[in-house]
């Protein structure tokens, strides 16, 4: 019998909101068992117990090498955190230190004992030298010489010998030797030596002590010669000869038809 749609019972509303919640009950057995487990059983297993102060872990080969690694590194510290100690001094040894060897030692000066003589150049500075550059090693002592007694300012006069022999024949006369190396100085007419002996006494100061005393020099270049200290002869105009009824050899000049500058060589 089918019932008809005004017959089907419908479902009051508290129905829905109307739950009852049921509990059955565990069994006696596993009520037991759970109230003697405790319950951190999880942190209890054998794969986290501690053993010493390594865990049993998977994670234990990775957790001694950090240890070993922070050993090393609190050594390494230890090193460069220790107090540091002075070096004990060598024992006092005859021999001269190496540093001693190339400490600047005290130049005697040349002067008191000087052997040879220019007299009539009391007054200043001679400087024998060359200004050929045939050989370079001679020419740059030459210059260099120079350029140092410029920088004093002092009345200095060059004596050329490749512009003049006789300037030649005079230092040999005076050294008493046949071959002389240049450049060679006269301080106050007395010998003072060659390129390194002035170069020695400028490091070590003792030139200034030699110069004290001569007349300073002019500022500016000779205004006929430019500094180089001879001249083209007046009389035969360099040609090293004049006609007088016949040729003759010009008497006032040298070989290379040069005098000396008669405004700064006076």
């Amino acid at each position: 019998m089918e019932s008809s749609p005004d017959t089907i019972p419908k479902p009051r509303f508290s129905s829905y909101f109307n739950r009852s919640v049921t509990f059955n009950s565990p069994p006696a057995a596993v009520e037991e068992e759970v109230a003697t487990k405790p319950l951190y059983n999880l942190y209890t297993s054998p794969a986290l117990q501690r053993s010493a102060s390594i865990y049993t872990s998977p994670f234990g080969s990775m957790v001694s090498a950090g240890n070993s690694l922070k050993g090393k590194v609190r050594k390494l510290c230890s090193i460069f955190e220790s107090p540091k100690q002075l070096p004990t001094p060598p024992p006092p040894s005859s021999k001269p230190s190496k540093l001693l060897e190339f400490a600047p030692k005290s130049i005697q000066s040349p002067v008191a004992d000087a052997p040879f003589r220019l007299p009539g150049t009391e007054d200043r500075v001679v400087i024998y030298h060359t200004s050929l550059r045939g050989i370079r090693k001679t020419f740059q002592d030459c210059h260099s010489t120079r350029m140092i007694f410029r920088g004093f300012r002092v009345s200095v006069d060059e004596r050329d010998i490749s512009m003049d022999v006789a300037y030649r024949k005079e230092l040999q006369r005076v050294l008493g030797e046949s071959h002389v190396s240049l450049p060679q100085v006269f301080i106050k007419g007395k010998y003072i030596g060659g390129a390194d002996v002035i170069r020695q006494l400028l490091e070590a100061g003792e030139l200034v002590r030699l110069l004290k005393g001569l007349p300073l020099g002019p500022s500016k270049p000779c205004a006929n010669c430019n500094d180089m200290r001879f001249a083209p002869c007046a009389n035969c105009n360099g040609s090293r000869k004049v006609f007088d009824e016949q040729r003759k050899r010009c008497t006032e000049c040298n070989e290379n038809g040069l005098v000396r500058c008669p405004l700064c060589c006076s």
